[in-house]
């Protein structure tokens, strides 16, 4: 207990009329010359630069002691970083440290995997962009990293997990079901009602290595394709003007665009030479724990 809280309490009890001040001191430990100290006033100079610390602080809400410390010795003021620091915390003026935010991650359901035949893995993820106006554009891509078709290439102002399973749905209505789904760690792609859902239809989640985009390859290799062929050639204005553009690029990929790594077919005619996707039964890999378990098959996407 610090002399200074001894003598609080101490002219508590006097005040309380519980003992008398000598009393109080003897009990506390006091010395009897802290108890009649008595601090002598601020001098103007030092009520002054408090007045500006106060002020700072106020411009500068997140600026901690020593960079208030900076701008009072800019401006002419003698005062050392402790003393500063000593001062905010007796006047309130401490800046709260910012809380880190923890870092969620998907579970894997099923081994890290390079695709073999079709529908066997897809991959999906988001990118973002803007119309001339200002507003965001935010566009799910869904692919199938063995023929790299492209099933669903929406864009809208936001897009919630509600919204990636609707179009997922109508992406499996149209083109099976796969037996894999790679992405990253993003909130639309761990979130609950999503990973239900993917329980419920028997599609196993694959989750990249936090900050490691190369993992999910197939996928960032479409959009860079994406941005460099439609996105930065385009002007979009509203958000329907955007919808029509890229409704046009996706089908023009699948069915026109050479692929290199397709032996310059595209996609779509690569699809058509395949044989039908097996049907395992009883044969997927049993379940793991955290992505960050199991190394993930480099994958070799081209353009």
């Amino acid at each position: 207990m610090s002399p200074g809280h001894k003598k609080q309490l101490a002219q508590a009890a006097v005040a309380a009329r519980v003992c008398s001040g000598r009393q109080a001191c003897r009990a506390l430990g006091l010395a009897r010359a802290t108890w009649w100290y008595r601090a002598a006033p601020c001098r103007e100079r030092h009520q002054a630069m408090v007045a500006r610390l106060h002020a700072l602080s106020e411009a500068h809400p997140r600026y901690g002691y020593r960079r208030i410390a900076a701008l009072l010795r800019q401006e002419g003021w003698a005062v050392g970083k402790r003393q500063l620091q000593r001062l905010r915390h007796r006047e309130g003026l401490r800046v709260p440290p910012t809380k880190r935010k923890r870092a969620c991650r998907g579970h894997s359901t099923g081994w890290p995997t390079q695709a073999t035949h079709r529908n066997h893995v897809w991959t999906w993820d988001f990118i973002a962009d803007a119309t001339v106006r200002g507003g965001a554009l935010r566009m799910l891509t869904v692919l199938d990293e063995h023929t790299r078709e492209c099933h669903v290439l929406r864009a809208d102002r936001a897009l919630k997990s509600a919204d990636v399973v609707a179009l997922v749905q109508q992406a499996i209505a149209q083109h099976g079901a796969p037996e894999f789904i790679r992405s990253d760690n993003g909130a639309e792609f761990i979130a609950t009602a999503l990973q239900q859902w993917l329980a419920e239809e028997g599609i196993k989640t694959i989750y990249i290595e936090p900050a490691s985009p190369w993992q999910n390859g197939f996928v960032e290799s479409f959009h860079g394709r994406f941005r460099d062929e439609c996105l930065n050639r385009e002007q979009l204005w509203t958000l329907t003007e955007a919808r029509v553009v890229i409704e046009d690029f996706r089908p023009d990929y699948n069915t026109r665009r050479p692929h290199s790594r397709l032996g310059y077919r595209s996609p779509a005619h690569f699809a058509q030479t395949l044989p039908a996707a097996p049907t395992p039964v009883g044969l997927r890999p049993p379940s793991v724990g955290p992505a960050s378990s199991q190394p993930i098959t480099p994958n070799h996407p081209s353009d």
